[in-house]
């Protein structure tokens, strides 16, 4: 009985890998490039650098904390025992509603991209995708990786395609509509920085976006087999897959198109597919959107499913929550995620214009709190547990020095959403939600004191 109490650790190193992977690639980069691009022109590769570089240190001190203590399973625990209950809750919480969030308007998505072969209403398709995922999920983790395993493998394919191509193009001095593809691109039409300080400036909020989900190794910990060899590997190969993935792609993307020649609303790939005349460039990068908005709904429904699961452990969500079904699937947390994604894909189709931009927005935010209580968290296990310290089989490099620079960095990136005015909005809407937990977190206590 008690065994069958735990989340079963079915996840394996593949599966970790390219979970690690689907993490770093997602509609942020397939989509949300061609809005960076706009703001930052070439400059938007440094940006990558940046963020990807912050994101690469949280994610080390993520996983020595994981590794300090067999009993973590997830961050919301060692912010418990290094921070405070109200950490774990608001955190946890947060958490939940970051992913929700980002999968309301995944799942949305997909249904516009069915739409590109079938003229269906979009409801239909997104529905049924939930519906597929969700069944999927409940049977066994197992499954949850196998999907993030052959999802992350197209994204892979993909990108590694278009590098690829790019090479050859420049090798041979392939000409376009658009001119001659070349490195030159990179500094023609206004140089690395067009826009300026500014557009690189305000570029780092979709770049943020970008990235979420990178911390899902983290989540999967209480699931994957042999966690003192497998989270490591995982974290450590971040950096490549940055420079490679991200950077990699974009300088090919940009040596083919001028970055003024992109459109901000259009994915950057489709336009270069078609650029060097394959035929059915389109439909290819269709498919593959289509599938990272699956991918990201899919790790919405795991991620959300495996928060609810912990927090009802630690008594800050209902207890029937926490109950896991014969696959050892937390099943209840899951229909109730699936539920809250069906009612917000309603919302979605009626803002379509506007939910976009305010769910990445507010996304990003909430993301960045995640990320924030991983460093101070890690910032106190320093002091309190030196003991803890010495025996680590993962320390995380240069801390707690780049924690604090870090968590400045942090702070830098609000500050920039609170000037610009596209994302000034979600940003003062996003204090709404922390007040309501602060506000529920203690009303929960009170009436535990006074039963």
């Amino acid at each position: 009985m008690a065994q069958q109490q735990e989340l079963k650790r079915d996840l394996k190193n593949r599966h970790v890998q390219l979970i690690a992977i689907g993490g770093t690639i997602g509609t942020g980069l397939f989509l949300g490039a061609g809005k960076a691009i706009q703001l930052a022109g070439p400059s938007i590769i440094l940006a990558y650098l940046v963020v990807g570089t912050a994101l690469f240190f949280v994610m080390r001190a993520l996983g020595e904390m994981l590794l300090s203590n067999a009993g973590y399973q997830s961050f919301t625990d060692f912010a418990v025992d290094y921070i405070g209950p109200w950490a774990a809750y608001v955190t946890g919480w947060t958490y939940w509603f970051c992913w929700i969030m980002t999968a309301m308007a995944d799942i949305i998505a997909v249904g516009v991209y069915v739409q590109y072969w079938f003229n269906i209403p979009q409801w239909i398709p997104a529905i049924v995708c939930l519906i597929l995922l969700l069944g999927l999920n409940l049977l066994t983790v197992k499954l949850f990786g196998e999907l993030e395993f052959w999802f992350a493998l197209i994204k892979v394919i993909t990108i590694l395609a278009l590098i690829i191509v790019g090479i050859v193009l420049l090798i041979i001095g392939f000409k376009t509509h658009t001119g001659t593809v070349s490195v030159k691109n990179l500094w023609l039409n206004g140089g690395l920085f067009p826009n300026g300080i500014t557009g690189f400036l305000l570029s780092f909020q979709m770049v943020v976006f970008a990235f979420v989900g990178v911390e899902l190794v983290g989540v999967s910990a209480a699931e994957t087999a042999n966690p003192e060899k497998n989270i490591p590997s995982a974290i450590n190969k971040i950096p490549l897959r940055i420079l490679f993935f991200y950077v990699g792609a974009l300088l090919i993307i940009l040596s083919i198109n001028p970055w003024n020649q992109l459109n901000a609303s259009s994915s950057p790939f489709v336009t270069t597919f078609s650029l060097v005349a394959i035929p059915v460039a389109a439909g290819i990068i269709n498919f593959v959107v289509l599938t990272s908005a699956a991918s990201a709904c899919n790790s919405g429904l795991f991620s959300t499913s495996r928060i609810l699961y912990n927090l009802s452990q630690h008594h800050e969500a209902p207890a029937r929550l926490g109950k896991l079904n014969k696959n050892r699937v937390p099943s209840n947390a899951l229909l109730l995620s699936a539920v809250v994604l069906s009612l917000g894909a309603l919302l979605s189709k009626l803002i379509p214009g506007q939910a976009f931009g305010i769910v990445t927005t507010i996304s990003a935010i909430c993301f960045i709190w995640v990320w924030s209580i991983i460093l101070i968290s890690h910032s106190r296990y320093l002091k309190k547990r030196p003991d803890l310290r010495k025996k680590s089989i993962f320390k995380a490099p240069f801390a707690p020095f780049i924690n604090y620079l870090v968590l400045a960095f942090f702070g830098f990136i609000l500050t920039i959403m609170a000037i610009a005015e596209e994302t000034r909005t979600a940003l003062l809407l996003t204090p709404v939600w922390f007040v309501l937990l602060f506000i529920l977190y203690y009303i929960r206590r009170k009436n535990e004191s006074n039963p």
